[in-house]
């Protein structure tokens, strides 16, 4: 049976590593990005199940991007990461999620057994 994959695209190296280490072991073969356009050519190439993507990245907006991302990859489950605290009035599409930052294992955790 195949994992299911997760890209991470966030330019916080250290957010990406201990999420990678926690889904992991979870099962979940994981990627990551640090940029808007690395992770579209991953996108590409890997066609993720999940998508944690923030928002403030150093080529662009990430939640800019979310209906190109639904045209690609219409049943891939997209949880948008941000600091501001307004962030959860933000549900643009169904399968469209948003988990505040700062984020812990604890609140990942409970985040995934949620959707």
């Amino acid at each position: 049976m195949d994992s299911r994959s997760v890209l991470i695209i966030d330019d916080e190296k250290d957010l990406c590593h201990l999420m990678k280490s926690f889904l992991q072991p979870l099962g979940f073969k994981v990627y990551t990005a640090y940029t808007w356009t690395e992770g579209l050519a991953t996108i590409h190439t890997v066609s993720p199940d999940v998508i944690f993507l923030d928002n403030n990245l150093p080529d662009g907006f990430g939640w800019d991007h979310i209906n190109e991302i639904r045209q690609l990859l219409p049943s891939c489950q997209i949880t948008l990461m941000s600091g501001f605290k307004n962030s959860n009035d933000l549900r643009p599409n169904h399968n469209v999620y948003v988990l505040d930052k700062p984020i812990s294992l604890q609140k990942l955790s409970k985040h995934l057994s949620n959707v």
